[in-house]
């Protein structure tokens, strides 16, 4: 959201400084969004982390299925649950777990840094 609200390339450590985590997890992270195609990477003097052309298109859906998965929300196979055969628990979490990317899907990226969420994010800079 820092780099949609900016518009700018801004550093690892610049980053790290302005959402106050610490360096390492914001460079895990940058990896991980630059393999997903979300951020681009610049090396070098003038270099930096930017967003991608691709990611200003996204839907907040896109980028958290991307970074959490679509896996389901409880595991009932590893171990095997008793309740598995009769258990209705399942399927209302299959059916809640749609509903919250159906409601993802429809949040672009762009909406994510309007008023007010925009400037407070730049205030940080």
């Amino acid at each position: 959201m820092m780099l949609a609200a900016t518009g700018e390339q801004l550093t690892v450590d610049g980053l790290a400084d302005r959402l106050n985590l610490p360096r390492n997890h914001v460079a895990k992270v940058v990896q991980r969004l630059q393999r997903e195609g979300l951020v681009a990477t610049t090396r070098g003097r003038n270099g930096g982390v930017g967003l991608s052309e691709a990611a200003r298109h996204v839907s907040a859906g896109h980028v958290v299925r991307r970074l959490e998965g679509e896996a389901e929300v409880v595991r009932c196979d590893e171990p095997p649950c008793p309740l598995q055969r009769a258990c209705r628990l399942r399927g209302a979490l299959r059916v809640a777990q749609e509903a919250f990317f159906t409601t993802l899907d429809a949040v672009p990226l762009s909406d994510l840094v309007a008023r007010p969420t925009g400037p407070v994010l730049l205030s940080l800079m």
